[in-house]
């Protein structure tokens, strides 16, 4: 993996052999999403969009809180300027640019393991439900907050990814109330996988992304790209297609037969 630049809001270590490790650092804002986040995150995905040598990436917030969502007060600030002149340019300057933050989690070859520490709001939410596996402290609490503030709750993919995580009736009743949901009802609705003492969070996600990083590189990126394919296929065959493409690509360029050795050993 190449040299990152100096991020202005993320910490990023290589933490262990094929494991990254990100965290939003804004502690003084929680963790809010501004323009300057938005900048390290596409630097950051381009980066892991060449590196197979990161196999996982675990992300995290400093501080109390993973991340309240946007910033709010870039809203205030830049009200005057180009980005609110008409709908046009606020879709392509702002809108557009915080749905890359879920696209580009998507898109990476890494699976994402989200350590929810804190409040996950608005954007932040929608960050956790981009993972593709989230873990949670005690103190965290989901929100789906934009109909709070005027918006509307279809904002950053959590439309289309709530209801595939909890059902359509409990992503609803989100959608619409904007309630909390404290850890343990996450956990409960199969929204996280488990909620683990704050101090020992983020070794459960390490403990996670260690087995997942002894994965081949190639394995995992197939594996997330058909689980993003086959949320979608129209049929068990188109389903099917996929995987049969992917395991003969799989099977004459990864390590299937070195592998298989140790089952006939045993």
């Amino acid at each position: 993996m190449g040299r990152l630049p100096e991020f202005k809001t993320l910490l990023f270590e290589k933490r262990e052999p094929h494991i990254g490790v990100v965290t939003m650092n804004r502690p003084d804002q929680l963790n809010a999403i501004n323009l300057d986040m938005l900048n390290d995150y596409e630097v950051l995905f381009q980066a892991m969009s060449q590196d197979d040598e990161i196999r996982v990436l675990v992300i995290t917030g400093a501080g109390r809180g993973f991340s309240s969502g946007a910033d709010l007060n870039d809203a205030t600030t830049h009200r005057e300027s180009d980005a609110f002149a008409d709908p046009v340019h606020f879709l392509s300057i702002v809108q557009e640019r915080y749905g890359a933050l879920v696209l580009g989690m998507r898109r990476i070859p890494q699976p994402i393991i989200a350590a929810v520490n804190g409040p996950a709001a608005g954007g932040g939410f929608a960050m956790t439900l981009a993972s593709d596996i989230r873990l949670a402290s005690p103190e965290a609490f989901f929100v789906a907050s934009f109909i709070n503030i005027g918006l509307s709750a279809g904002e950053l993919g959590c439309s289309y990814l709530l209801p595939r995580l909890v059902g359509l009736s409990r992503a609803s009743e989100m959608l619409y109330t904007g309630r909390k949901v404290r850890a343990e009802e996450a956990r409960e609705m199969g929204l996280v996988s488990a909620v683990v003492p704050k101090e020992e969070l983020l070794e459960s996600a390490m403990s996670h992304a260690r087995t997942i990083a002894g994965k081949s590189a190639a394995g995992l990126k197939f594996t997330k790209r058909v689980i993003d394919d086959n949320l979608n296929a129209s049929s068990l065959e188109s389903a099917m297609n996929i995987e049969n493409r992917n395991q003969t690509m799989m099977v004459f360029s990864g390590d299937f037969f070195k592998l298989i050795q140790s089952f006939h050993k045993g």
